[in-house]
């Protein structure tokens, strides 16, 4: 069900516009996704105060900045082009190297930091180019509970993340995205590539490829909200809503699921039976395998359980 503006939704949006035009122009570090539209958005309204005129606000109002790397799907990238059109606030990809870090390819707890690091760098370099010295983030109340090292890299890169400082919720980010008519206000968290790779699998150029095609194969069969994991051995691990369990599951479904994930160079398939949750890797942090009771595994044409 849409989540709809509340009573004070109003209010929280007002001041989110006036924190950041407090901080005067900014550069957006932009995915496309909820959190960092709502923020652009926020970003544009303050420009539109202090720039009546459109051709002013796009050559001294802020930027947002979305990053390009094999970590980002092409549908991501697409998505932050449409919803920074519907936006209004001036629009740049820049590509980034966190790739060329061998303690980023690693893949241990702390990628999300080195990732982060990298990211902030080039935005700030960007920035100082355009005469820029302020970057905000995405980051919401919420996030902050959660296991994500990138925060600390933006503390320490003195980033500004102005949901959080407001003490703004997810929910209360989707509430604005509605109340300012943002297409992504209910879309779900999509997070980078890598983030589908378990601790300790190396990043590459190629595992990365193929969650993306795996995935795009999956949401072209009206799978959504979905992630494709993977694991050691190069096990590819699918978690789909709990309400789609049962349709994966059918014979025909899953082998012809796992015929196309083997075919792109996963090993063995699994269904994960606890169904989609943002973070679900965290969990590996904390407890160290996944309980087998949770997970069926399909291996060659045949969608047996094993």
């Amino acid at each position: 069900m849409p989540i709809l503006p509340s009573l004070s939704c109003e209010r929280d949006a007002l001041r989110l516009i006036d924190h950041i035009m407090a901080l005067g122009r900014c550069v957006v570090a932009y995915s496309g996704g909820v959190d960092s539209a709502v923020v652009a958005a926020a970003a544009f309204r303050a420009d539109q105060r202090r720039f009546p005129s459109a051709d002013d606000r796009f050559c001294s109002g802020s930027i947002a900045v979305t990053a390009d790397s094999p970590s980002v799907s092409r549908e991501q990238l697409e998505t932050a082009r449409r919803v920074a059109d519907e936006i209004g606030l001036r629009h740049e990809i820049v590509a980034t190297s966190e790739m060329d870090r061998a303690d980023y390819r690693i893949n241990d707890r702390r990628r999300c930091f080195y990732c982060k690091q990298t990211l902030y760098a080039e935005l700030a370099q960007f920035g100082s180019q355009v005469g820029i010295f302020t970057i905000l983030s995405g980051t919401n109340a919420d996030d902050l509970g959660d296991y994500r090292p990138g925060i600390q890299a933006g503390r320490d890169a003195g980033v500004v993340a102005p949901l959080a400082d407001l003490g703004i919720t997810k929910q209360m980010v989707r509430e604005i995205a509605h109340l300012w008519n943002l297409s992504v206000a209910d879309r779900p968290a999509q997070p980078c590539l890598s983030s589908r790779l378990a601790y300790g699998v190396g990043v590459t150029r190629d595992r990365l490829a193929r969650i993306e095609l795996a995935e795009s194969f999956l949401r072209d069969r009206g799978y959504a909200p979905l992630r494709v994991r993977m694991l050691d051995n190069e096990e590819g691990r699918i978690e789909v809503s709990l309400d789609a369990l049962d349709r994966l599951r059918e014979s025909k479904e899953i082998e012809t699921v796992t015929e196309q994930l083997l075919s792109l160079g996963f090993q063995s398939v699994s269904v994960d039976a606890q169904g989609f949750r943002s973070g679900s890797m965290n969990e590996l942090v904390q407890i160290g395998t996944i309980p087998s009771s949770a997970v069926s595994t399909y291996n060659g044409r045949c969608a047996e359980k094993v």
